[in-house]
């Protein structure tokens, strides 16, 4: 054919037809056919997107898509996550109020979102900065504030000096504000928390209903984010003091070792024991390097290890020695107690701060190792316990069980659990995010702002300094922070603070269930219908934020009756990043690739291709060794074809050539078992050979009158509508039938076609790919998982670990989950 294939023209031709179809408009409840709920990870409406969005949206698309065309009763729903730091900085920069910034974004980015043509159902849509989406968290809130959940208390808090707002732990990376990479100082405010720790124990032991499902490395970091362990608390009586020190261990069967004791620099604790000291003002001068020193710089192993000796003892409870106590900055006010007792013997921070302040080192684990007095280097190994009375001579876990039993005879301490994980700051001062609905009244304390008096609305940005400093704009809006009390009517005044916007992603995916319902944060009846999430997509920096989050509140819902599950998210795709030259995109770094500009130079679906069919998608993608030209060339290559095929729509397969009509189903069954294992670069793959082999067919084979072709070129106008939907519409049209091809159907696999040994099935551990055999299409679910575990990598894969299960898609799938 000499005319060329024109994609601007046909993005123009079929994106307002979609628009009028809405082919991807969700069924009702009461649709009977199998459902899906497949969600992308929601936009912040920060300027237009970015190639971040468009690897995101192609691979969630490429999944709903796919299961449209199963014949599912798809939901796909899109809103954007629009509260937040960067409008208000916007405003800020702007003099304008941060709610025309947002909503002209949102605009910018639904623009584009249409002509990359997602499969969004795009009445269901929702907005975090709308009242009516805020309402809801303020409900929630109060739900929580009900069942003891949110509560205010004094605490050291991490503080950015440049956006002038409190962070949570997670919002601080390296030490930075993860915003404007700030460092990160700290500061005492009262603020409010959610007890995220009350759900410590579930957010860990919940964990096995997603193993195999979700990426191991998430799981990864949300079991180390919330850092269970297993130890003791023992008191510690200060010598010529009514006080009592409560330190948490791991190891209590090195109590025998403790030959000092360290608290944190900055509690309340060192200050009540310097006081009056005659190193009250060396400790006063010490506290202020260590306040200007952020948590992860203090924690660092490498740091020089400083201290001041509080002129205090201790009496270590099993020997009764009296030993010194010490304040120093390797010691953190907000884990465990505040206090640790130092055995410098098994422990390379202790050993490092007892040889700078010249104190004792007494080994009590005899690991075979140099004794660290004369090597420097801390044996923190497991051996017998030794110098330490009844329980020498004695293995680890003996010795732990025997001493935990000996110091609660004793009530001098307990066998205990211990996290790292805190509970969830959320205030923030700052004017753009959900208002806290709680009144301040001197007579009657906190006072929930009554149901039908919600939502509590921003009120207008004009006349306010949104300038940050170091409290919230909302202060200084006199008519809407002065109120009367809703329980005495007395003078009283809002709460100023707003809600971290964690909280507004916390619970979106409920939402978009009964985004057009104004009575109810989310229909129970629709929820039950649609969730959990089967399918969530989006990027791994948000493993431990977000996704903890989301968890946490689910499991609150779950407790209050709301939801009959109790994990939001069934699987996790995390998609890599998208690079350029090895680094990040930015502006600063001058490689910035505008994704608007690369639609304009080679069309929507050309980028799609070019993104799927770059790698794996949890790999990082290099910009620079990607090739829209060649996409752009491969989707000519397969419009052609469309274009080639002169038989009639509706003629039967069955009459046509046999060798291309089974290289055609081989295609078609690859390209399911790809989709259904995330190998979406695969799907391009196969998608190329029928490609290639359709057209050696009609040049030099069948022709392009045999059915076969008809065959192929349908297999291929329905498979490239996962990845390229304007190129799939014209073919489809081409090739005789009406739109729109995401609802016309998979092609039926004529397994008779394939073969009895033909089947690859693929073989996982925790979801990675570990090798692929040959089996037969007919293979019993029992015999491929013989075939899987006699197989020598999945052998050596397994050996030394625990299989908790085996997930098995017969004949394609054996994944192992360890």
């Amino acid at each position: 054919m000499a005319q060329a294939y024109d994609f601007k023209a046909v993005q123009d031709k079929w994106l307002p037809i979609w628009d009028k179809l809405e082919p991807f408009k969700s069924g009702k409840s009461d649709d009977d056919r199998p459902k899906k709920y497949i969600l992308d990870m929601f936009p912040y409406p920060s300027g237009d997107l970015h190639m971040g969005h468009a690897e995101a949206y192609a691979l969630g698309d490429v999944i709903a898509r796919y299961w449209i065309q199963k014949g599912f009763n798809v939901m796909h729903p899109i809103g954007w996550d629009a509260f937040g730091l960067p409008a208000e900085n916007a405003a800020i920069k702007r003099a304008a109020d941060p709610r025309a910034w947002t909503y002209e974004n949102i605009d910018v980015q639904k623009a584009s979102m249409r002509r990359y043509a997602c499969s969004f159902d795009w009445d269901r849509v929702l907005h975090t900065c709308d009242p009516e989406y805020y309402k809801w968290n303020q409900w929630l809130f109060l739900k929580m504030f009900e069942k003891g959940l949110a509560y205010r208390k004094d605490s050291a808090v991490n503080w950015c000096p440049d956006c002038q707002t409190v962070l949570a732990n997670e919002q601080v990376v390296a030490g930075l504000c993860e915003r404007c990479d700030s460092a990160v100082t700290k500061k005492k405010l009262n603020q409010w928390y959610l007890k995220i720790t009350d759900y410590a124990d579930r957010l860990l032991d919940d964990m096995d209903q997603l193993e195999g499902a979700w990426p191991e490395k998430v799981l990864l970091m949300q079991r180390n984010w919330i850092g269970r362990s297993a130890g003791a608390q023992v008191e510690f009586a200060v010598d010529g003091m009514d006080q009592k020190i409560t330190v948490y261990t791991t190891r209590p069967d090195t109590l025998y070792g403790a030959t000092f004791m360290v608290v944190a620099a900055d509690s309340e604790l060192a200050a009540k024991l310097v006081a009056g000291q005659p190193v009250e003002a060396e400790f006063k001068k010490y506290l202020e390097t260590v306040k200007a020193a952020s948590d992860i710089d203090r924690l660092a192993t490498d740091r020089a290890k400083t201290g001041v000796f509080l002129n205090r003892y201790v009496i270590n409870p099993v020997n009764n020695e009296k030993i010194q106590i010490w304040a120093s900055d390797y010691v953190l006010a907000d884990y465990g107690t505040g206090a640790i007792m130092a055995v410098p013997a098994h422990d390379q921070r202790d050993l490092d701060f007892a040889k700078v302040m010249k104190l004792p080192v007494r080994v009590v684990i005899d690991t075979g190792q140099e004794d660290p007095n004369i090597s420097g280097v801390a044996t923190a190994g497991d051996g017998k316990v030794i110098n330490s009375g009844s329980i020498t001579g004695l293995g680890k876990d003996e010795a732990i069980a025997r001493i935990i039993k000996e110091i609660e005879d004793k009530k001098i301490g307990k066998g205990t659990k211990n996290y790292r994980l805190r509970d969830w700051l959320i205030s923030r001062q700052r004017f753009w995010g959900t208002p806290i609905p709680i009144v301040h009244c001197e007579k009657c304390g906190l006072v929930p702002v009554p149901q039908d008096q919600l939502p509590v609305e921003l009120p207008d940005a004009k006349g306010l300094d949104l300038k940050p400093k170091g409290s919230s704009p909302l202060g200084a809006a006199s008519d809407w922070v002065n109120v009367k009390c809703p329980k005495c009517n007395a003078p009283a005044k809002r709460d100023a603070d707003t809600m971290d916007t964690f909280m507004d992603s916390s619970w979106y995916f409920l939402r978009y269930t009964s985004v057009n319902n104004h009575d109810v944060a989310f229909n129970q009846k629709a929820v039950e219908t649609w969730l959990p999430v089967d399918q969530y997509v989006g990027g791994v920096t948000h493993a431990i934020l977000h996704l903890l989050y989301s968890r946490f509140f689910t499991k609150v819902l779950h407790d209050l009756g709301m939801l009959s599950f109790t994990e939001p998210f069934t699987r996790l795709l995390n998609q890599g990043m998208v690079l350029k030259d090895g680094s990040a995109m930015s502006k600063s770094r001058g490689n910035l690739v505008k994704l608007s500009d690369e639609l304009d130079t080679h069309g929507v679906d050309a980028i799609r291709v070019s993104l799927v069919f770059a790698g794996p998608p949890e790999d990082d993608i290099d910009w620079s060794d990607v090739s829209p030209t060649g996409s752009l060339k491969f989707l000519n290559r397969a419009w052609r074809i469309s274009q080639d095929v002169t038989s009639k729509a509706g003629i039967d397969f069955k009459k046509g050539d046999l060798e291309l009509r089974k290289i055609t189903h081989k295609a078609i069954s690859d390209i399911e078992l790809a989709v259904e294992s995330f190998r979406f670069n695969v799907v391009i793959a196969r998608i190329m050979e029928l490609v290639n082999a359709t057209r050696k067919a009609i040049d030099s084979g069948c022709g392009a009158n045999d059915a076969a072709v008809r065959e192929a070129a349908e297999a291929i106008a329905l498979s490239l509508s996962l990845v390229a939907p304007y190129t799939a519409e014209e073919m489809w049209e081409c090739l005789g039938h009406k739109p729109a091809i995401a609802k016309a159907g998979w092609p039926v696999i004529d397994k008779s076609l394939l073969g009895a040994d033909n089947v690859i099935a693929i073989l996982q551990v925790n979801g990675k790919i570990k090798d692929r055999i040959e089996v037969s299409s007919n293979v019993s679910k029992e015999e491929l998982e013989k075939l899987a575990t006699e197989n020598s990598e999945i052998k050596s894969a397994l050996s030394g670990v625990t299989v908790k299960k085996v997930i098995t898609v017969t004949p394609k799938l054996v994944n192992f989950v360890i």
